[in-house]
């Protein structure tokens, strides 16, 4: 029998790793979203160099398991010397910011794409006419890009980033006491595996269901333009 009380005892004490786990979370999101947006415009940039420079990026952190890129980056480093001896290690034996920077590294590769794919979804007849009107750079960009790309990727991105929270459950793997890193010293005092990871479960589905209707929100308010009043659509369909 599963033992509720037991659950909700170990519930409230794996609460205490969500701190953490938004942190990482939000540092390898932001990280990622930087770089992504450099690799996205690599892509579309029309020197045939950076376009190949991004597309091995992407092959590389798409195509490897994140685990291994984890533990590449947290134990494979070290054994560099000339790295210990830069103003880069003080943070690089630290297995937050090495497990931050890996989640930013993969998270990049996929969100370069979604990007990528938001940017080509505007009509290029669209683009032309602001050309035309005389919008260049920045403007074009800021005003007839960037709103229609971001309602096309927002869909896709909020996916990324839910499974960017799934994954710092990785991070217990290289000694950090998150959610499941939590789970898992309970689990060794306790040996009450199943009971103890249900409440984990419930942790990330509630976080989850949180940054999924953040999501949504920002996708409503994104699409305001395109929602007809109630009573317009009213009179559309009466006549």
């Amino acid at each position: 029998m599963i033992d509720l009380p037991f659950i909700y005892d170990a519930f409230v004490q794996l609460c205490s790793g969500i701190p953490l786990t938004l942190q990482l979370m939000a540092v390898s999101v932001a990280s990622g979203a930087v770089l992504a947006i450099a690799l996205a415009a690599m892509r579309l940039s029309s020197w045939p160099p950076l376009d190949l420079l991004a597309r091995i990026y992407i092959f590389i952190f798409r195509g490897t398991p994140l685990l291994v890129q984890l533990y590449l980056i947290y134990y494979g480093l070290s054994q560099f010397p000339e790295l210990r001896k830069t103003f880069l290690w003080p943070f690089l034996r630290e297995a937050y910011w090495c497990a931050a920077l890996a989640l930013a590294l993969n998270t990049a590769a996929y969100s370069a794409e979604i990007i990528r794919g938001g940017v080509l979804s505007v009509p290029a007849g669209q683009i032309e006419a602001a050309r035309a009107y005389g919008m260049s750079g920045l403007t074009l960009i800021r005003r007839i890009i960037a709103p229609q790309a971001l309602r096309q990727m927002l869909p896709g991105y909020s996916n990324e980033v839910i499974l960017m929270a799934k994954s710092t459950a990785l991070a217990s793997t290289i000694t950090m006491m998150e959610v499941t890193g939590l789970a898992a010293k309970l689990i060794s005092a306790t040996y009450r595996p199943v009971e103890i990871f249900i409440a984990a479960g419930a942790i990330y589905l509630l976080l989850n269901f949180i940054v999924s209707r953040l999501f949504k929100l920002f996708e409503y308010r994104l699409s305001a333009a395109q929602r007809q009043p109630i009573y317009r659509r009213a009179a559309g369909e009466n006549a």
